[in-house]
């Protein structure tokens, strides 16, 4: 069984940098990859080499960048991103994840929750970013960052994941 999960992602943010606005369109497949990153700043990669030695190598890719059809969620995996004509962006984002990712994909939804206008945000000091759903579930799950920190239903990190 695959631990795959449906996320979706809808927020309106306050007006960006530049470098975070350039940043975010490449985690979300629309824009080539920045020279420095601000937002993720590290992507691990642990392989063994050919004396079965662990070597770790940053790998950056776009954490909500798959486009097309879905494998597990049915559907369609998109990304967008748009000026609000009253200022600021409008993200939406539908992809599959795996827990493997969770602490790279939660340091960018920790950075868009700050980001994220005051509608999003709920007493207590959470802020509503989405939903998550198990790929055999049917229905989704709100998706809460509270403190730059995403509530996952797994356990924080990729040992969650048995990685």
């Amino acid at each position: 069984m695959a631990d795959i999960y449906e996320l979706t992602v809808a927020l309106d943010l306050r007006d960006l940098s530049d470098a975070e606005t350039a940043e975010l369109r490449r985690h979300l497949g629309l824009g080539p990859q920045p020279e420095e990153l601000t937002i993720v700043r590290s992507f691990p990669f642990v392989y063994e080499d050919e004396d079965g030695l662990p070597v770790t190598e940053e790998q950056p890719f776009a954490l909500l960048g798959h486009l097309g059809g879905a494998h597990k969620v049915g559907g369609a995996l998109t990304s967008a991103l748009v000026r609000r004509p009253s200022g600021g962006w409008a993200l939406t984002s539908r992809q599959e994840i795996h827990p493997d990712v969770s602490d790279e994909l939660g340091q960018l939804l920790g950075r868009l929750a700050d980001r994220a206008t005051d509608r999003h945000r709920r007493p207590g000091g959470h802020v509503h970013i989405g939903s998550l759903r198990f790929h055999e579930e049917d229905r989704p799950d709100a998706l809460m960052v509270r403190d730059g920190t995403p509530a996952w239903p797994w356990p924080s990190g990729r040992d969650a994941a048995g990685a």
